[in-house]
């Protein structure tokens, strides 16, 4: 396998494309394609360019899910309430608790729930718009770095083999990470034996729960909100390398980020 990368370490390095030949995920918009079939953007290029590039391979190579970056739809079930992906119709909950959690996470994204206290560690960014916070590395790397509770919930829109979810993920964590301490290839090994041999069907909940910048719970559920939890991580080159995939500069879903940085405009107003 290849390298892995760290955090806001020097030693990051910029993506390539997530790889396998399976359509996406929603909501991180994972596009899958044969390994190595879409070069790495020019590493030369600025982070913009990059971006772009990768953007523009991804159109060209692949019939893409495109979600739609406004608010979702609310509704309620009970005494639940959930916030509705328009093009997928997948439902995230809102508040949301998970296993090893403190408190309720708010959803601040299609897919992305965050430690409410990690409001007021923004309060730089008050009244900033959706396109300011989304284009703001120091926001994002804030999020990241405080030591308060996030969780990414990656909804599966088909079935697939947990052996291709696990090429998709480590093909966009590798090139993160320039080289592998020890504690990286442990905390990688951890996590590639959950998706080893597992069948993940249509409408399964990955989470990837972060619980500060070196530690990241991982659950799996079938069938609605996990219980208890499948792994730890504990390695912050591969939570920060997992964190850059889909909320860095050059995300692989930039309508996850686009999401988040919408709801964050609404929250910090």
């Amino acid at each position: 396998m290849q390298g892995v990368g760290a955090l806001s370490s020097p030693t990051c390095v910029s993506p390539s494309l997530p790889s396998s030949s399976w359509n996406h995920l929603n909501p991180c918009n994972i596009f899958l394609g044969r390994r190595n079939s879409v070069p790495t953007p020019n590493q030369n290029q600025s982070p913009t360019k990059r971006h772009q590039s990768l953007s523009l391979s991804l159109r060209r190579q692949y019939t893409s899910f495109t979600a739609k970056a406004a608010a979702a739809s609310s509704s309620s079930v009970g005494s639940e309430s959930y916030a509705e992906e328009p093009a997928t119709r997948v439902k995230f909950q809102t508040p949301l608790t998970l296993p090893g959690c403190s408190t309720s996470l708010t959803l601040v994204g299609t897919g992305l729930y965050i430690n409410p206290s990690i409001f007021s560690k923004l309060d730089a960014w008050k009244g900033k718009s959706a396109a300011d916070i989304q284009e703001n590395r120091s926001l994002f790397n804030s999020i990241f770095q405080a030591p308060l509770e996030k969780s990414l919930q990656i909804v599966l829109v088909r079935d697939v083999d947990g052996k291709t979810f696990w090429d998709a993920l480590d093909d966009a964590i590798s090139p993160r990470i320039k080289s592998l301490t020890p504690v990286d290839q442990s905390a990688l090994s951890t996590f590639r034996s959950i998706f080893q041999g597992r069948p993940l069907k249509k409408g399964t909940s990955i989470f990837l729960t972060w619980l500060d910048s070196s530690k990241m719970l991982v659950s799996v559920s079938s069938d609605g909100l996990p219980s208890g939890t499948d792994a730890t991580i504990e390695s912050q080159n591969v939570t920060f390398a997992l964190f850059d995939v889909f909320l860095g500069d050059a995300s692989v879903s930039p309508s996850l980020k686009a999401s988040v940085a919408n709801g964050l405009a609404t929250i910090l107003k």
